[in-house]
């Protein structure tokens, strides 16, 4: 349960390092709390922050049942993919959002990966 320990606290510490971020770029353009608009490089990053949280919703709790009834390991292996993935897709966002396919699908399939897996582990333990 440590491996899963250590990427729940890295998925988090992301999201606090993007919330950094936004933090940072509404001091550089200038943008007050709690306006949501303002240039476009801070509301790219404003909402990879926010899309971050969303994600987080569904990850988190599914890293953890995959912990739970199938392999710890083998879900914070996959977690790290979800981190990695938000990485690219903060980078690709913030240069192109149309660009952010690959690390919205390393993100997704990272979570989806993990609910079915434990899904189906949770299912087989109990029959």
């Amino acid at each position: 349960m440590e491996a899963t320990v250590i990427v729940t606290f890295l998925a988090l510490a992301q999201y606090v390092l993007f919330g950094i971020m936004v933090g940072s770029m509404r001091q550089k353009y200038s943008v007050p709390a709690p306006q949501e608009t303002g240039p476009e490089p801070f509301e790219r990053m404003n909402r990879v922050h926010l899309n971050t949280a969303e994600q987080l919703i569904v990850f988190i709790p599914a890293l953890w049942m995959h912990a739970l009834y199938a392999s710890p390991l083998y879900g914070a292996i996959i977690g790290l993919f979800f981190i990695a993935g938000r990485f690219i897709y903060r980078a690709a966002y913030l240069k192109d959002p149309g660009s952010r396919g690959t690390g919205f699908t390393m993100t997704f399939v990272s979570s989806a990966v993990l609910l079915i897996w434990a899904l189906v582990a949770a299912i087989l333990e109990m029959i």
